[in-house]
């Protein structure tokens, strides 16, 4: 009933940039918190930013300064620029969403499928 997908990922060297995108479709009535998170190969996921709807951040201390969370409410996507990319930022990054269905009395977690992102020289 609710997809998010993701794109934006890839292969970029240290101290370079990426945008990763992701944009919720389907049954939707509202969305409330939008948020970045990333899990590196046999490590736990991480919460990397938040975003609520009244536009309120939350970012790890691992990247803040470097990343900037943001959204466009009217295409329902959620935007995350990463700046100043470090080796140890190699994951795949998931977006997640907070989202009252159509007819559903709560909101729901969402996830989308994950995108790779590859810090390397």
């Amino acid at each position: 009933q609710v997809q998010l997908v993701e794109s934006g990922g890839g292969l970029v060297q240290p101290g370079g940039s990426l945008t990763l995108s992701c944009t919720a479709s389907g049954n939707i009535f509202r969305i409330n918190t939008m948020s970045w998170y990333r899990q590196a190969p046999g490590k736990q996921r991480e919460l990397v930013a938040a975003l609520t709807s009244g536009g309120t951040a939350d970012y790890a201390d691992s990247v803040k300064g470097r990343f900037t969370i943001s959204r466009d409410n009217a295409k329902n996507t959620v935007y995350l620029r990463m700046n100043s990319l470090k080796l140890e930022d190699t994951a795949v990054y998931y977006c997640n969403a907070d989202i009252l269905i159509v007819s559903d009395y709560a909101e729901r977690s969402f996830w989308g499928q994950g995108t790779q992102v590859t810090v390397s020289s």
